[in-house]
């Protein structure tokens, strides 16, 4: 059997999820890319995607994350995530409508950091609903 690696998701508000998996794909800054044990010590930047778990006790999960860091050694994979939710609580008319409050937010912003971050927020909830 192969030799799984331990992986931790933590959003601000608690752990999501701690779980033994065969492969975690993380949605790095240079895009995607998988983790298995052993793999290259390196820390990144996380662009909003979805974190795939495979092999894990509970079965394969993915994950909606906007974004983040990720460190990985060769025996532990950690993510710190702005925000995290399972793609399988997403709620289709909730997400629809915060597109488009977010889509508000880029005309109503008064300065060129807020049209930006709001143009961020829009293209990331969009990546969102894309994946589901």
């Amino acid at each position: 059997m192969a030799e799984k690696i331990p992986f931790d998701l933590v959003s601000p508000e608690r752990l999501v999820l701690s779980e033994e998996a065969d492969m975690v794909t993380l949605p790095g800054a240079d895009g995607y890319f998988g983790v298995l044990a052993g793999h290259m010590p390196l820390i990144t930047t996380l662009k909003p995607g979805v974190i795939d778990v495979s092999g894990g006790a509970l079965g394969d999960q993915r994950f909606f994350v906007l974004g983040g860091f990720a460190e990985v050694t060769t025996t532990k994979v950690t993510v710190l995530a702005e925000e995290a939710m399972p793609m399988a609580d997403v709620d289709t008319v909730a997400l629809d409508e915060r597109i488009k409050d977010a889509e508000e937010d880029i005309l109503l912003a008064k300065s060129e950091s807020d049209r930006a971050r709001a143009v961020d927020t829009v293209d990331a909830l969009r990546t969102l609903r894309a994946s589901l």
